[in-house]
């Protein structure tokens, strides 16, 4: 009887390897190819090449062409296309989310201090979000706001505190901080899924019956592929955050969230820009300051989850023993042991 729990931490484990293994794949694609698309030299006259430049790595020199015309018909049977990264971080996170969270949802889920629902509801209400906010995304990129640039990133800052808020009068904290970084990272697979690499096809498609490729699905592609290059940052955090329970566990979770998906937004910004050559100095110390502030004002009474009284109080009444040994300032590790006991 105790095969089962056995082969499902294992299956937890491989599937934790896996989606990092793989994510790091994936945002180190995104980072190498929006440095090349930015470091290229454009200044060259040419029919076929848009952009060149060289590379040195691991000894040798290479050479790197961004083409306006496709490459000669035998190279277009051989294209290395970049979307198993992509696909296998999703897959691997939805199993996990199935394996972790739905099986356990009554415990990891639901917190009754917050809002007493069936498991089945969370669950549905976890599905519905993701599915909700990539069609909510998609629309918005194909409206006319994606032509303004300022009023697009606002809305969607906006939009992130929002829902981010409300999963938190839904859910447990962690899971609800957790549902944020499924809502990003869904909307990242579906750039690349529906948008990026069917638009790639076509094009490849187009090259093979010689016809001229439509430049517009380059630029669409182009510019999903840049906003998943500024998810990256914010849901990295999230994906690291369930580590420190001083996060996640905040009254106003969602506000630091907020806050770092900024600071974070803002660095990856600062080094686009950079790599174009466009050197804006003052987004980089600005990503700073606001993560000290951050730092400097969380603990404040308004990200104290009842504060640190409740804390020992609940930890008395739960383990005299344990409360005489535990570190009564430590948030972190009470939250944990509490975390700990509601789950078993």
């Amino acid at each position: 009887m105790e095969f089962l729990p056995y082969t499902i931490k294992w299956l937890e484990v491989i599937l934790r390897w896996g989606h990092v293994v793989f994510a790091i794949l994936w945002v180190g694609n995104s980072f190498l190819f929006n440095y090349l698309d930015n470091n290229l030299n454009k200044n060259i006259t040419s029919n076929d090449v848009d952009g060149e430049g060289y590379l040195m790595h691991s000894g040798f020199f290479y050479k790197l062409s961004r083409l306006k015309t496709s490459p000669p018909q035998d190279y277009l049977n051989r294209l290395v296309i970049f979307k198993w990264q992509s696909y296998l971080t999703f897959v691997t996170g939805m199993l996990l989310l199935v394996v972790i969270y739905y099986y356990n949802a009554g415990v990891l889920m639901v917190d009754k201090r917050v809002l007493l629902m069936p498991p089945s509801y969370a669950i549905i209400i976890s599905l519905l979000s993701f599915i909700v906010a990539w069609f909510i995304y998609d629309l918005l990129c194909k409206s006319k706001l994606i032509e303004n640039n300022i009023l697009f990133i606002s809305l969607g800052i906006i939009l992130l505190a929002v829902v981010s808020f409300g999963l938190t009068k839904l859910f447990g904290p962690k899971f609800a901080i957790l549902s944020v970084g499924l809502i990003i990272g869904t909307n990242m697979f579906g750039n690349v899924f529906t948008v990026i690499i069917p638009n790639q096809m076509n094009i490849i498609s187009s090259s093979k019956r010689g016809e001229k490729f439509d430049m517009s699905l380059s630029l669409a592609a182009k510019q999903r592929s840049i906003h998943n290059n500024y998810f990256t940052l914010p849901v990295l955090f999230i994906m690291i955050s369930s580590h420190f329970s001083f996060t996640y566990g905040a009254v106003n979770n969602w506000l630091i969230l907020a806050v770092i998906s900024i600071a974070g937004i803002l660095t990856r910004h600062y080094f686009n820009l950079r790599n174009k050559k466009q050197y804006k100095f003052w987004i980089l110390p600005s990503a700073g300051l606001i993560m000290f502030f951050l730092m400097t004002l969380s603990s404040l009474s308004i990200f104290e989850k009842k504060g640190i009284e409740w804390l020992r109080n609940e930890i008395k009444k739960i383990d005299q023993s344990f409360y005489k040994k535990v570190d009564l300032n430590n948030h972190q590790r009470m939250i944990r042991a509490l975390e700990v006991y509601e789950i078993s």
